[in-house]
């Protein structure tokens, strides 16, 4: 169970922790110049009355999609919706050398200056000087660049989630070139100097305890068990800054659980969160965009031409209510498939066409408020899938599933490939007969989702998404 917060002082460093000790980061620097010209430097603002808007970022091969919790709770303590905004980089995954161009793919530059187009544009439509950004994992990466690079004075507040700001891995050996290793060029930039403090901002960093997957000393989710990484428990602490510790939660959910909101409210509002639950509408207006995959890796570029169906299901079976969509539309060339105007009492079947790919049926929990991220993304077979009559997946893209620490099951089985010990997988998947068609039960802890089966022959695949 995670422990409420605790303040701790050591050195000269202000900590927040969560049920945790507080620890002082190693002593490191920055080159200024890391990716050519700053940002034009601004003139310094006079202070502005209300919280600042809200830019969040997410990850690496991630979309807006993920915040859609953290968005809702903070319209729910009184954040209004154009005072919250969130971007999708186009090439969402890093290259594997950070130096060598790469199909579909995207340099740490290429995310600062996306990062940096993205904020300007937010504070012409805001008409405000300054934004607070939250990151998620590599999203941090991006926000750090950009503020050591003539961005900070556009930031009033800035917090890093699971970022590894001292890296995966420190070595010459283990992924070589990449972003994500303290030995090579990017992060030594970022980490050249005694902290990483930034003037004008309030920085913070949110983390695991010893459950994030991407801060071990072992390389094990690396690919490289068995053999030191030359980072520990603390890598995505801050030096200098204000550092949260959750227990027991892992690398994404120190973005997307209700405790990392509190955490980043606090922060940037001088105050706690009046509620952590999220306020319900009666009648959501979702929207999103669809977007797809290319050379096997899922970019945010929009599909034009995707056919998307909603259907409402049984909240115990999943079968459709009704043999006619509740909504239907080709996507044109701005990707967009709503909006749609729902129940926050109903449960969905989301059904995505795309040509040359694998029909999508995406089963979800309600909603419970608007949003304009629902976004769909097709999903493709694996080949553990060769064969099978048809194939079920569960999904959670806001966390990992923890053995021991969760409830859940597939069709009342834990599929395989599910590690013990660190949770280190969002994803597990099981094979069906394809006839009688029947349902299956989704189950994370307090969320059930009920799916139907399709058959995989005729190139259908289902999808469980856990909204937590």
């Amino acid at each position: 169970m995670t422990k409420g917060p605790r303040s701790s002082r050591k050195g000269p460093t202000r900590r927040a922790v969560l049920g945790g000790a507080a620890v002082l980061w190693p002593t490191l620097a920055l080159s200024t110049q890391a990716f050519g010209q700053p940002v034009p430097r601004r003139q310094q603002p006079a202070a502005e009355a209300g919280p600042p808007p809200v830019v969040f970022v997410h990850g690496n091969g991630d979309s807006s999609a993920l915040w859609i919790n953290n968005l809702w709770r903070f319209e729910a303590n009184g954040f209004k919706r154009n005072q919250l905004f969130a971007i999708d980089f186009i090439y969402p995954n890093a290259r594997s050398d950070d130096s060598k161009p790469q199909p579909f793919r995207s340099s740490a530059e290429d995310q600062m200056k996306e990062l940096t187009s993205f904020v300007v544009q937010v504070l012409k439509a805001t008409r405000r000087r300054k934004v607070a950004i939250v990151g998620s994992s590599r999203g941090g990466n991006a926000i750090r660049a950009l503020l050591r690079n003539g961005g900070a004075d556009m930031v009033s507040h800035a917090v890093l989630c699971g970022t590894p700001n001292k890296g995966i891995v420190i070595s010459e050996t283990l992924l070589p070139g990449s972003e994500f290793n303290g030995a090579f060029p990017f992060l030594k930039g970022l980490n050249d100097g005694a902290n990483d403090l930034i003037p004008g901002v309030e920085m913070m960093a949110i983390r695991s305890d010893k459950n994030d997957k991407f801060s071990q000393p072992d390389g094990r989710f690396i690919g490289a068990a068995g053999k030191p990484t030359g980072v520990s428990y603390d890598a995505s602490e801050l030096r200098g800054a204000r550092n949260v510790i959750l227990d027991g939660l892992d690398h994404r959910e120190v973005a997307f659980n209700k405790l990392a909101f509190a955490a980043m409210f606090e922060h940037i509002t001088g105050k706690p969160p009046a509620s952590m639950f999220i306020a319900q509408e009666p009648l959501p207006i979702l929207n999103g965009k669809v977007t797809g995959m290319s050379e096997g890796s899922y970019t945010n570029v929009v599909a034009a031409g995707a056919e998307v169906e909603i259907f409402e299901v049984d909240s115990r079976s999943g079968e459709r209510k009704s043999a006619v969509a509740l909504h239907r539309k080709t996507t044109g060339e701005d990707g967009v498939w709503g909006p749609f105007v729902g129940r926050s009492d109903s449960c969905y079947e989301f059904v995505l066409h795309m040509p040359g790919l694998p029909i999508t049926h995406t089963y979800r929990s309600p909603f419970l408020r608007s949003s304009d991220v629902v976004h769909l993304r097709p999903q493709a077979f694996a080949k553990a899938d060769e064969g099978a009559g048809a194939v079920t997946i569960m999904s959670r893209p806001r966390g990992y599933f923890g053995v021991g620490r969760d409830k859940f099951t597939l069709d009342g089985k834990v599929p395989p490939g599910i590690n013990d010990g660190v949770p280190g997988v969002s994803m597990g998947r099981l094979a069906f007969d394809a006839s009688p068609t029947r349902t299956v039960m989704a189950v994370f802890n307090n969320e059930t989702i009920p799916t139907r089966t399709w058959p995989a022959k005729d190139g259908h695949i289902v999808v469980a998404e856990f909204l937590n």
